[in-house]
């Protein structure tokens, strides 16, 4: 069983980050505003970046770690850039 992580873009320019085994079916779910929270406030959404790991823990441990992403290295996550992700990296450590 796959475990992913995504990324989805709200309505109010905001991003949100979360985990699941299910994409399709956690996509849907917030689109509909069934899950509530921050994201069923800021509708419609849209999947822009997930990916798949071997386990849940791996998924979350993703999760925490982006949600913790300035909003540019985000975006360069979004867009595939790990030479931007890396720079933006080096410049948040000083």
């Amino acid at each position: 069983m796959a475990f992913y992580c995504y990324i989805l873009s709200c309505n109010d320019s905001s991003y949100y980050t979360g985990h699941t085994d299910d994409i399709e079916l956690r996509v849907s779910q917030h689109q509909s505003g069934a899950l509530g929270g921050y994201t069923a406030k800021r509708l419609p959404v849209r999947l822009v970046w997930s990916q798949d790991f071997p386990t849940r823990d791996d998924a979350f441990d993703a999760e925490r770690q982006i949600k913790g992403w300035s909003r540019a290295k985000k975006e360069a996550l979004i867009a595939d850039d790990w030479e931007r992700i890396s720079k933006l990296g080096k410049s948040r450590q000083g």
